[in-house]
């Protein structure tokens, strides 16, 4: 019985078909300097490392360059033969540096790495059981014979230059803008001042409000600068793109419910006016605006995800993968009757982050 051509294994097909093309042979094996001269052999070492150490150098020059150059602010940059100094020096850094990794790598392979001449026949696509042993034993071989393990002082130097590259990475971060602070923690609010619908601007009177209802609301700070009634500091009116992220992080939702329905955590039973709460608008999870209201069950849906949240319960999330209750805005009425704030939120707004604690 005659075996199928795409039943034969490697070895099978070696044996029973002739070479496609005559074996040209190999002309005679001549070792390196540094496979017969132990003195080359180290002088090679030594530059091998070398150029992996000043690879790590101009890493550093990197690190340094990004720093003790200015830009931010300046209408008139340094420059480097007309071309703006920082990213010369920036560039030509990291630059050199993966050069000189490039260039280490291949003088070890040239000059201290294996050198023997090997040749494999063609053969299926799946492998033997015995052509994948073998291979697996060709890469213990070549990992044996490129002597990382036996020459640390390449194998510590390189990789001293591929971990140095990681701290380019790590300044670069801070170019995706300037670390918050605490800015987090807090948002314009203020006591005393009013709190307006988002749309059209006007105070939003207790009286007025509905059992049952909702208004999107923001700090009425966006429409005129704010002094407190009893003096103080004025709180400046934000332009420009503060104005839009201070907007966003302030935004509230403004609900009147049943008073008896509502049960205040402690500390928060002056935190309403007659039913009517405050909360962020800003889900929790991952910071979308919140607006869909169930008013016979008190429960703000988010749009994105579904968390959903017992508004009087504190704002204490009942589904979804919110990770915290929203937060609430104290609030009380001015002499006119309407609402304003007793403060700013008492914790962050917004999603969870790690300083958060």
């Amino acid at each position: 019985m005659s075996i199928d051509h795409e039943q034969r294994t490697g070895s099978e097909l070696v044996a029973a078909e002739p070479d496609p093309v005559p074996d040209p042979g190999m002309e005679e094996h001549l070792p390196r300097p540094t496979d017969v001269d132990p003195i080359a052999e180290r002088r090679a070492e030594r530059q091998v490392a070398t150029l992996f150490g000043l690879s790590v150098l101009f890493t550093l020059g990197f690190c340094v360059a990004y720093f003790a150059i200015k830009i931010k602010g300046r209408t008139d940059p340094p420059h480097i033969f007309g071309w703006g100094a920082s990213n010369v020096a920036l560039g030509g850094c990291l630059g050199i540096a993966l050069l000189l990794i490039g260039t280490g790598a291949i003088l070890w392979a040239r000059k201290l790495m294996g050198d023997h001449e090997i040749m494999e026949m063609r053969h299926p696509a799946r492998s033997s059981d015995e052509d994948r042993e073998e291979a697996l034993s060709a890469l213990s071989l070549g990992t044996e014979e490129s002597g990382i393990a036996r020459r640390p002082l390449i194998r510590n130097s390189m990789l001293a230059a591929m971990g140095a590259l990681g701290l380019p990475a790590i300044v670069a971060l801070r170019d995706l803008g300037p670390l918050p602070g605490k800015k987090l923690f807090h948002t314009v609010w203020t006591e005393d001042m009013p709190i307006v619908q988002d749309v059209t601007g006007t105070k939003i009177k207790a009286s007025d409000m509905q059992v049952g209802q909702l208004v999107n609301a923001e700090p009425g700070v966006f429409y005129d600068a704010f002094t407190p009634p009893g003096g103080g500091t004025t709180v400046e009116v934000p332009e420009g793109v503060t104005a839009q992220e201070d907007r966003a992080k302030a935004a509230i939702v403004v609900v009147r419910m049943d008073p008896d329905a509502i049960t205040p955590a402690k500390g928060r039973a002056d935190w309403g006016v007659n039913g009517i709460l405050v909360f962020s608008k800003i889900c929790t999870h991952v910071g979308c605006p919140i607006s869909l209201w169930e008013q016979q069950t008190h429960h703000l849906l988010c749009p994105c995800h579904q968390s959903t949240f017992d508004l009087a319960d504190n704002g204490k999330v009942i589904f979804g993968p919110a990770g915290h209750a929203l937060p609430q805005l104290p609030i009380k009425v001015d002499e006119d009757g309407y609402l304003v704030a007793q403060s700013d939120f008492t914790e962050p707004v917004g999603p969870s982050f790690w300083e958060r604690g």
